[in-house]
């Protein structure tokens, strides 16, 4: 066990995934490809491929899935260090499909190790020693134990001055938007950066109206990041909001994943001392040039790959 806190720190779950090759059905899939996702372990690799230290922890079971996915996780650079492997639980699994050219995802993780972490496991000295902690909206979804979980980390983090960063990243197949808002406003309320898409915001305010929702978020403390605002991304800081377009992409192959690139590029970014326009700018390269390869989180880039797009003079803020 390392000592050493990285910069950023990430907490979630991480599932085991499994995918048709091609774009078949699962029904009619003869052999189904094996991998891993986890919006939290995605970010983690994302950012450690751009140049910056960073830890995962979570919950996973000591099976076949766990430790694979382990060792993966910690092969890309990341200090899985405070992750565990549960005996007598296993590891989540989801299944992923085009049916009708659309995404389906089948998700298995009822009592799943990660559903049942619990406060009195983390290590909060851990927390406490990293400069940013990202999280997200999947966690206190899984569950009470997860929800009060993750207000403790939450809670390990704000004492000791740890800046915080939180993604919704809404799952309404696993609570309802009434249950998600109760968990996800006070979030958002404790957050330095606040990371939603319009299609979220518009569910927690329950409002389609912009400059309604704009005035909300405006009260709070964050630096609110909203994606998808038509083709732009919107950094609302100090009441003024920039709006940043979207990096040009020549052809869209698999949009999975283009949300947690997008987070590992911003807080990438942060860390190397950029502005949080600026980190958004990177943001938006890393997830314009993920959706051009497929899977969760294979297709990430590393730095060079995106320093190379951050001097593109015809792609500006407006």
């Amino acid at each position: 066990m390392t000592n050493a806190v990285p910069d950023l720190l990430t907490f979630g779950e991480t599932m085991a995934l499994f995918m048709p090759q091609g774009y078949k059905s699962i029904e009619n899939a003869p052999t189904l490809e094996v991998s891993f996702g986890g919006a939290e372990s995605n970010v983690a690799i994302g950012v450690a491929r751009l140049g910056e230290s960073v830890g995962w922890f979570g919950a996973l079971g000591d099976d076949p899935f766990g430790r694979a996915i382990m060792k993966r996780i910690r092969g890309e650079g990341v200090d899985v260090s405070r992750a565990s492997l549960v005996e007598g639980a296993p590891t989540g699994m989801m299944f992923r499909e085009m049916v009708a050219g659309k995404l389906a995802v089948h998700y298995f993780r009822k009592h799943s190790a990660a559903s049942q972490m619990q406060p009195d496991q983390l290590d909060l000295d851990y927390i406490r020693g990293c400069k940013i902690l990202h999280i997200s909206g999947i966690t206190p979804a899984l569950s009470q134990s997860c929800r009060e979980t993750i207000f403790a980390v939450v809670a390990a983090a704000k004492e000791a001055g740890v800046r915080i960063s939180f993604d919704p990243n809404l799952r309404l197949k696993l609570w309802t938007i009434e249950e998600a808002r109760e968990a996800v406003m006070p979030l958002a309320a404790q957050a330095d950066y606040f990371l939603p898409g319009w299609d979220e915001l518009r569910l927690l305010y329950n409002n389609d109206d912009f400059e309604a929702v704009k005035a909300e978020l405006s009260k709070l403390s964050a630096i609110s990041i909203i994606k998808g605002v038509g083709d732009t991304t919107v950094v609302l800081e100090n009441g003024q909001a920039v709006e940043v377009p979207f990096y040009p992409v020549d052809r869209v192959i698999d949009t999975v994943g283009a949300g947690d690139a997008f987070c590992s590029g911003f807080l990438a970014g942060l860390l190397k001392g950029m502005s949080a326009l600026e980190s958004v700018r990177l943001g938006s390269i890393s997830g314009a040039l993920v959706v051009q390869m497929r899977g969760d989180w294979e297709a990430l880039p590393d730095w060079t790959a995106v320093e190379r797009r951050l001097s593109d003079k015809g792609w500006v803020e407006r």
